[in-house]
């Protein structure tokens, strides 16, 4: 086994399917992929992707960037895309399942989000976006990884998939963490140790990323312009290391749980998050 950096953490020659890609962290994660020679399949709701997908593609070549603008909750239209990537890639080695929507609608900085308010509506959207699209599009792609006794399935969940969001973070301010978010990440969690638990003699690992306080607050582009001092010195202050997290900072775990330098690592929440879960 080559333990060269070069070597151990290359994706020359992987295929990956990324979805969510046209968001905030999304964008890292193709843009890291790309970077250490994969081939990228990226999936994404918002328009936002058609101007990712051409910078990528003008980086890295049009032979290496598929794009799909779809939105997963039309799951016939999904199933579609899916069944087309199969047919036209045949097999794709490492599937990361990141889209979920962050918005009003699964209880996001909405005062109906609320535990005592939440709908059965934002629960259902919450647990379908972190445990339903993860399983369906495991269940597409796993049986191609299975025949060729290869694969690596990373899901990203969050840290409040281990810890409770503190109250305190959010009093006075606009922002709220609803309880179907926590609840359904935590769901990703037990579903990503049930495809480790049962998968592993075909040699599919998988595994998740737990990202702390990557802040996207007031967004613009690529990088975001953070405006609401209070409520991100607070969010600082937690973490071990004083600061919220960049977007890169993801890179090293999803580029380790991607490559063979994680070829015995399967069943795993990594946590990113500055020590925020350890204190």
């Amino acid at each position: 086994m080559n333990l060269s950096t070069s070597s151990l953490f290359s994706l020359n020659g992987k295929k990956a399917l990324l979805t969510g890609a046209s968001g905030y962290l999304g964008r890292m994660f193709g843009h890291a992929l790309l970077e250490n020679g994969a081939k990228l399949i990226a999936l994404g709701r918002s328009e936002r992707l058609n101007k990712q997908l051409s910078e990528w593609k003008a980086e890295f070549g049009d032979s290496r960037v598929q794009g799909y603008q779809v939105d997963m909750y039309d799951l016939t239209k999904l199933e579609h895309v899916i069944n087309e990537v199969i047919e036209r890639e045949l097999y794709i080695e490492i599937l990361i399942n990141n889209a979920h929507e962050l918005s009003p609608n699964t209880g996001f900085n909405n005062p109906d989000g609320v535990l005592e308010l939440s709908s059965y509506e934002q629960w259902l959207l919450n647990f379908t976006c972190s445990t339903y699209w993860p399983a369906f599009l495991t269940q597409k792609l796993g049986p191609v990884m299975k025949e060729n006794k290869r694969g690596s399935i990373i899901n990203i969940s969050t840290m409040y998939a281990l810890v409770a969001p503190s109250p305190q973070l959010y009093n006075g301010t606009i922002y709220h963490n609803p309880p179907g978010y926590s609840a359904g990440k935590a769901a990703m969690l037990a579903f990503t140790r049930y495809v480790a638990s049962y998968w592993g003699k075909y040699g599919i690992r998988a595994n998740a990323i737990l990202p702390g306080p990557f802040s996207n607050i007031q967004e613009d582009g690529y990088n975001s312009v953070l405006k609401d001092e209070v409520f991100l010195k607070r969010l600082a202050d937690r973490t071990c290391l004083g600061r919220i997290g960049r977007p890169e900072e993801l890179a090293g775990a999803l580029i380790f749980l991607a490559s063979d330098a994680s070829s015995y690592v399967t069943g795993h929440a990594l946590a990113v998050d500055g020590g925020w879960t350890i204190i």
